[in-house]
């Protein structure tokens, strides 16, 4: 039998983007059928394979979307949404790999499960692309979202303090406006995807909060202060507001975590 391990690197080593989706659902799918074996014999990759397109800038050198309403401005913004969702796959497997073994097979059932969501995000705005006769590497993407996972990937209550409950939770407060937009526009086959997306990563945030709080509280940790400080510690940017705090709450992250951290 397979070990899962071994599964979710050569996943995370898949750089086609299609394959990288059959990949990983078929990962997420064996896992769950109890064909893969709970052992942790291979490590997983510094990096994962990507495309060679898109070109991948830093952050200050993005070029700007443009207004909304026009072609450009869409289609920068729905280029964006499915970078976010590939890396967000890598994300996810890494996450389940890297960790797994430390933390049990719940941990890794969770983000098998959040993997192979990401992988059906990316699928559907890949598509959504493609009928707006444009393509994932058509345009440059940010270069920073793998960052975050790199440079936590030693310990696992700071991965999950920034990915899940940094990274992710932004998407909980940004999607809603953007969603107002779409939909304002008469892209209901967008609002779709957008309404998706958001119910789904409630989900997410929700299990990353779960395990940062078994962590936080086995080493005898208050978790809002753990969070607090691990937030200061390894992420770069500001937790900014407006927050979405019924989302945030649904998914089990309470004002007590962030609200004296937005700057």
């Amino acid at each position: 039998m397979q070990t899962v391990a071994s599964a979710i690197r050569s996943a995370l080593l898949t750089g086609d983007p299609r394959a990288k989706c059959f990949a990983t659902r078929d990962v997420a799918r064996r896992w769950r059928m109890g064909k893969l074996a709970f052992e942790f014999d291979t490590p997983m990759p510094d990096a994962p394979a990507w495309p060679d397109t898109p070109e991948l800038l830093e952050p200050k050198h993005m070029p700007k979307r443009g207004k909304f309403g026009s072609e450009r401005g869409r289609l920068a913004l729905w280029h964006s949404l499915a970078h976010i969702e590939f890396v967000a796959i890598d994300l996810a497997l890494d996450m389940a790999g890297r960790f797994g073994a430390e933390m049990g097979e719940e941990f890794v059932s969770d983000f098998l499960y959040v993997a192979a969501d990401e992988a059906m995000h990316f699928a559907l705005l890949a598509r959504k692309l493609e009928r707006m006769g444009s393509h994932y590497g058509a345009l440059p993407a940010h270069a920073g979202l793998w960052q975050a996972a790199h440079e936590t990937r030693h310990n696992v209550a700071a991965r999950l303090a920034i990915v899940p409950m940094v990274l992710e939770a932004r998407g909980l407060d940004v999607t809603p406006a953007t969603l107002d937009r779409v939909r304002a526009a008469g892209d209901d086959h967008g609002a779709k995807i957008l309404a998706r997306i958001l119910d789904d990563e409630i989900r997410h945030v929700g299990f990353g909060t779960k395990h940062f709080l078994k962590v936080t509280q086995a080493n005898g940790q208050i978790p809002a202060d753990a969070w607090k400080s691990l937030v200061r510690t390894h992420f770069r940017g500001a937790v900014k507001p407006p927050f979405n705090d019924s989302a945030r709450l649904a998914a089990g992250l309470s004002r007590d975590f962030y609200e004296d951290v937005a700057n």
